[in-house]
């Protein structure tokens, strides 16, 4: 797969999707945006990819929206422009692969809502994350809905209240990210982490991961209730069968896919 705004490589079984306009400060354009949902389209039907990484090239993780795209419009195109925006946070949690953040720069305004809208998160000690829209007269809104699912009210009003960047270690203990790393050993601990999942059935993944985005919202009895009928048809699975098999015989497990 080629593309005008990314980089696309496999290694292995992992995907490693890399934002590539590091001149803009890898702006979520338009152009950006759509070829990042098709991609994610095209990895999400790939049953030999167990993982997803997404980085960036330059110093930049993201710097958000291509503010060049948002003066001198109609209200049509500033729609579409959010469409797509949504459609894309939306798509990196609904393929059946858990997607890593690997972040190695400053990730502000949209390319903050990127962060918190990938499964996981790992980033640079050097990294840094904002919302500073509020600064420039559009507040953050869209940016608001992944950032306070992941940290909650009163840090993520701060946020959007004040633009004040926060420092990786911060959000580590926040949970906008899972931890921080030294930057040298970013892309190995990404890794590291990509490859642990990638050892499990990709088909129990990609339950447990559409599982975890369906019982997030709902209230408790209603989350409950949807959780054993999943966990019950899971168990139904091949992979279940052998997974419990394996555990018990004290031997490795053969996925089988189904």
């Amino acid at each position: 797969m080629t593309y005008d705004h990314l980089l696309y490589e496999r290694e292995g079984t992992l995907a490693v999707i890399t934002l590539n306009r590091p001149k803009r400060r890898n702006a979520l354009s338009l152009g950006l945006m759509t070829e990042l949902i098709d991609c994610l389209n095209a990895v999400g039907q790939d049953r030999e990819i167990r993982a997803v990484i997404l980085t960036a090239s330059g110093a930049v993780f993201s710097s958000g929206h291509d503010l060049s795209e948002a003066v001198g419009g109609d209200i049509t195109a500033y729609r579409r422009l959010f469409d797509v925006c949504t459609e894309l946070m939306a798509k990196l949690q609904s393929i059946p692969q858990p997607v890593i953040a690997e972040v190695q720069g400053i990730a502000t305004a949209a390319g903050c809502q990127l962060v918190a809208s990938c499964d996981l998160a790992i980033a640079s000690e050097q990294a840094s994350f904002a919302t500073p829209g509020v600064r420039i007269g559009l507040f953050c809104t869209t940016p608001m809905v992944a950032l306070t699912r992941a940290i909650g009210r009163k840090r993520a009003m701060e946020m959007l209240l004040t633009g004040q960047p926060v420092d990786a270690a911060t959000a580590a203990d926040w949970g906008l990210i899972n931890r921080a790393v030294p930057a040298q050993d970013l892309k190995s601990e990404t890794r590291m982490l990509a490859c642990r999942i990638a050892e499990a059935s990709d088909v129990t993944v990609a339950i447990g991961k559409q599982a975890f985005y369906t019982q997030i919202d709902l209230d408790q009895p209603k989350a409950y209730g949807y959780a054993k009928e999943v966990m019950t048809m899971n168990l139904m699975s091949a992979d279940a069968q052998e997974g419990i098999g394996a555990f018990l015989e004290k031997r490795p497990p053969c996925w089988v896919g189904r």
